[in-house]
């Protein structure tokens, strides 16, 4: 087999796995099919990690899984599929950071694995099998690329400095509301 075929083979092996594991991934939040728990709870949870507001957070990261998954599978618009899966694992990985890189303690190993894949692959194209090719590259241009990078992006940025800031303003509270001690344990009522 010449080697052109071999690599859009490989892209599409990557694009069909990757695209099904994130499009799983999302359905959990949207759906909750694969034993998640749905918009709702998801959206509760999320709001717990600092996500505001937090259905409209489950919403849109499990758009950017399941339909950004759905299309790097399909090798349609494959850029800013890339793109919108990138930008909904980089909340993941800011969820997951605080215990490590591992994802046996917890850590952000695996959404920022499934994060890079989606990235890659919308950088290098869906190659030959795939219906961007089939329908001319329309929506496999640089200007996409550009575009959907750079839109996630900014995104991206924009909802971690809002989860950021809601994490600190939670914990300043906490420490807030805890009682007050002399150094020797709780103070006495």
């Amino acid at each position: 087999m010449p080697l052109p075929y071999r690599k859009d083979l490989g892209l599409l092996a990557l694009r069909a796995g990757a695209g099904g594991v994130l499009f799983a991934h999302g359905a959990q939040k949207l759906f909750g099919w694969f034993g998640g728990h749905g918009l709702e709870a998801t959206g509760e949870a999320m709001e717990g990690m600092g996500f505001t507001p937090g259905k409209q957070s489950a919403l849109a990261a499990g758009l950017g899984e399941a339909g950004g998954g759905t299309l790097l599978a399909l090798g349609l618009a494959t850029p800013a599929a890339g793109a919108a899966a990138a930008g909904a694992m980089a909340g993941a990985v800011a969820v997951h950071a605080p215990a490590g890189f591992f994802v046996t303690s917890g850590g952000f190993e695996y959404p920022a694995f499934l994060g890079y894949v989606a990235a890659g692959l919308g950088l290098a194209g869906p190659g030959r099998y795939s219906l961007d090719h089939a329908t001319g590259h329309c929506l496999d241009r640089p200007w996409v690329v550009a575009a959907g990078f750079t839109a996630s992006a900014l995104a991206a940025a924009c909802v971690l400095r809002r989860r950021a800031a809601a994490v600190r303003a939670s914990a300043n509270l906490e420490s807030f509301d805890a009682p007050a001690t002399d150094g020797d344990g709780p103070a006495a009522s």
